[in-house]
């Protein structure tokens, strides 16, 4: 391949000839050829619990899908665990799996147990709405299981308001949106501190809840 006419760029062409391109994971494929600036907004969900985890020793994500965004988090922590219930993503994950980047990658369902390892950083994003109501609490007390007791939780959801504009696809299987205030009173019942944000495309706020396209909920201290 021909030499770049600014040098500085040389460095490009040397790492795709020794490294080859990095491909999105099977899930962000498809964000990106269907709707490419709704990666935007979930890399910026990503960048938002990078910063509250920076500098933990270990995090771990729960359903962490194709974990495309979790290199994100990786860069602000020193090991990081990614957990999702279907084999299909994690051998997906471990398929693009980076030594730059390492990461730990299971299949591991919450509903059916704990996982056996404590963290102090933990959060889920884009998964508590696929957990129906009956069994959320069973989700959250695993989860919960896996927080040191100086951790942080971080949650996301969308928005139950949300959900009168999401595309088919996006909401199909969302089964347990809810309400700021409710998303808010069911973290509180086991955690003394909640934190909550609204997040609107890819900023994240303190605004309104009721007109946030999506929730995030930052929990320390949990409830014996």
């Amino acid at each position: 391949m021909a030499p770049t006419r600014e040098p500085q760029y040389s460095s490009l062409v040397d790492l795709k000839r020794e490294r080859g391109l990095t491909s999105l994971g099977m899930m962000n494929n498809q964000v990106w050829q269907d709707d490419p600036r709704r990666l935007v907004f979930t890399l910026s969900r990503y960048k938002f619990v990078s910063k509250m985890l920076s500098g933990k020793r270990s995090a771990l994500e729960v359903g962490c899908g194709d974990a495309f965004g979790s290199r994100i988090v990786r860069q602000e922590v020193d090991h990081l665990t990614v957990l999702d219930f279907d084999p299909v993503f994690i051998a997906d994950v471990q398929e693009r799996a980076d030594p730059a980047w390492p990461m730990t990658a299971a299949v591991h369902d919450m509903l059916s147990g704990p996982f056996p390892e404590q963290f102090e950083g933990v959060y889920s994003l884009d998964v508590l709405e696929h957990i129906p109501e009956s069994q959320e609490q069973l989700f959250l007390a695993n989860v919960m299981a896996s927080v040191l007791p100086s951790g942080v939780l971080i949650i996301g959801m969308p928005s139950l308001e949300s959900q009168a504009y999401a595309a088919p696809q996006s909401k199909e299987g969302h089964v347990n949106c809810k309400s700021g205030r409710s998303f808010k009173r069911l973290m509180e019942q086991r955690f003394s501190n909640v934190f909550l944000f609204s997040m609107n495309d890819e900023v994240v706020h303190t605004g309104f809840a009721p007109m946030a396209h999506y929730l995030i909920a930052v929990c320390t201290g949990p409830r014996v």
